[in-house]
């Protein structure tokens, strides 16, 4: 059994990379706007694959699984509300980035506040990813290859502890070749390569598991199963003790999808490579659409794992490889593993491969050097994403321990998720707001939810109210400071938000329709699943 796993396995890992060679080999990855943007050649496709596949790595099918077996579908949440801030993608904030030309998100502070304000962002970036996001993808990729491969068996390692340091760094190796040597648009093409296998992969494992929870008897009848056996699993209103209460969702949930989908810049990234507006707006939709069906293949295995394995001392992280590894065939456990590696690679990857950019155009470019050629912008890029691959993975076998993974990364990516949030919205939506109000917000959001997590005794403030609630808190306050430092210290003349003609702007004509028709589906979910 292990021997046709691993051959599968090798087969699929191999004809990704043989493909993604093939089409990205004569791609330009010397100059900034090929290694950094695509070349600003990437049409809806390659944007909704490569941002569904960034995405979709391990924190969310084993992390978002593991929230499903211990809470059911009320954190579906992630998903469907994600759905709600594509939507704003879509319409509000790509066509202003776009029409800045940026490659970063520190660059739109630097056209809108001022040079100080794009370095305290890029500095709040470059750690966040080397602390929290990074680690997370390499420790979760770790954790669900071990479950769905039996790495124990397969090698004969018996330390849990050394064969988790081993597979993060084969993982962390493999993928820093990916994104260090081929640039974004090698990183594309493999995201939107791996997309495909592991939709075809996630919706298998929900036909097996559903077959097993029926003993055969069919899809239908597990399902039935599932509603019969589990009804408070499968209501989609969270109660106040869960991890995602229903109240959440129109305050902190919602805020840190709108971040992580409109400016976070591992994700967004792939749309400033767009070729132009339209075909980035019809990307992102089409990432919204295919996000509605995240409950099917994010969550409910989850819950299926509930039914099958509560009572044999399976912990949440463990219960999405757990399931893969009894209910699939040895010849599909080798390719739905693949295609995990494809994901774990894909989100780490597209997250060295931002901090590369922020590093190179931001730190390198625009503090280091400022004379530097494109060549030695490209060559910083690499050398520093070497030196932050390494450190990354170091940093992600001491995660081991955690009790909620996906809770985890989600608490911690909320300290700079909601200043720099704020800072982006009132930039954009006010015109007379000084630079001195934004970087009194991003230092001062960023200390205010980390003092709030860890000093006692303000930590017992998240726990009181929620912490959901106590980031959307922070989020008012800092957006309040900005607008009245706007009124109390006004810039002297207004911020006129200029078009650097970098690409065709004009919207895609069906960009407000389809908007209306997905946020109608993310209300029609809801209601199906309220209990």
């Amino acid at each position: 059994m292990h021997a046709l796993t691993l051959a599968s396995f090798l087969f699929f890992t191999g004809l990704v990379a043989f493909i993604t060679w093939r089409i990205t080999r004569r791609d330009d990855h010397h100059s900034t706007s090929g290694y950094f943007l695509a070349g600003r050649s990437l049409t809806f496709p390659l944007i909704a694959g490569s941002l569904l596949m960034t995405n979709l790595s391990t924190e969310q099918m084993v992390g978002l699984n593991g929230a499903a077996f211990a809470d059911g579908m009320s954190v579906m949440a992630w998903e469907v509300v994600a759905v709600l801030a594509l939507v704003a993608l879509a319409l509000f904030f790509l066509p202003r980035f776009l029409r800045s030309g940026i490659a970063t998100v520190p660059q739109m502070l630097l056209i809108r506040f001022d040079k100080d304000t794009q370095l305290i962002c890029n500095l709040i970036f470059l750690l966040a990813y080397a602390v929290i996001l990074l680690p997370i993808i390499l420790y979760s990729g770790a954790m669900g290859l071990q479950g769905m491969l039996d790495l124990q068996g397969l090698t004969g390692i018996e330390s849990d502890s050394l064969l988790l340091w081993l597979t993060v760094w084969v993982v962390g190796l493999i993928g820093s070749v990916y994104a260090l040597f081929g640039g974004l648009r090698t990183v594309a093409v493999s995201d939107t390569l791996n997309g495909i296998g592991l939709l075809i992969g996630g919706f298998v494992i929900v036909y097996f598991g559903l077959q097993a929870v029926s003993d055969g008897g069919g899809v239908m009848a597990g399902w039935e199963t599932l509603k019969e056996s589990n009804p408070e699993q499968m209501n989609s209103i969270g109660g106040p003790e869960q991890q995602v209460p229903f109240s959440t969702l129109f305050t902190g949930v919602f805020l840190i999808n709108l971040f992580y989908w409109t400016t976070n810049q591992q994700i967004i990234q792939r749309t400033f490579g767009a070729k132009n507006l339209a075909e980035g707006q019809k990307g992102v939709l089409l990432t919204g659409l295919f996000k509605l069906l995240g409950p099917l293949y994010l969550v409910l295995p989850g819950i299926i794992a509930y039914h099958l394995y509560a009572d044999e001392g399976v912990v949440a992280d463990e219960a999405y490889g757990h399931l893969v590894f009894n209910v699939l065939p040895p010849y599909l456990t080798g390719f739905f593993a693949a295609v995990m590696v494809g994901a774990i690679l894909s989100s780490f990857n597209s997250a060295l491969n931002s901090t590369t950019t922020i590093f190179s155009l931001g730190m390198y470019k625009g503090v280091i050097n400022k004379d530097a050629t494109e060549d030695q912008v490209v060559r910083s890029g690499k050398i520093f994403g070497w030196i932050m691959a390494f450190a990354t993975m170091i940093i992600a076998p001491l995660l081991a321990g955690q009790e909620s993974l996906f809770g985890y990364l989600q608490r911690m990516n909320a300290i700079y998720f909601i200043p720099i949030l704020a800072v982006v919205l009132v930039g954009l939506l006010t015109k007379r707001v000084p630079p001195m109000a934004a970087k009194i917000a991003l230092v001062g959001g960023c200390l205010m939810i980390a003092v709030g997590y860890f000093v006692p005794p303000f930590n017992r403030i998240p726990e009181i109210m929620n912490e959901f609630h106590f980031v959307a808190s922070v989020f008012v306050i800092l957006v309040a400071t900005m607008l009245l430092i706007g009124k109390w210290r006004p810039r002297q003349t207004e911020w006129v938000h200029e078009d650097s003609g970098a690409v065709d702007l004009t919207p895609w004509k069906g960009a407000i329709p389809s908007g209306i028709i997905l946020v109608v589906l993310v209300i029609a979910i809801y209601v199906a699943f309220a209990g």
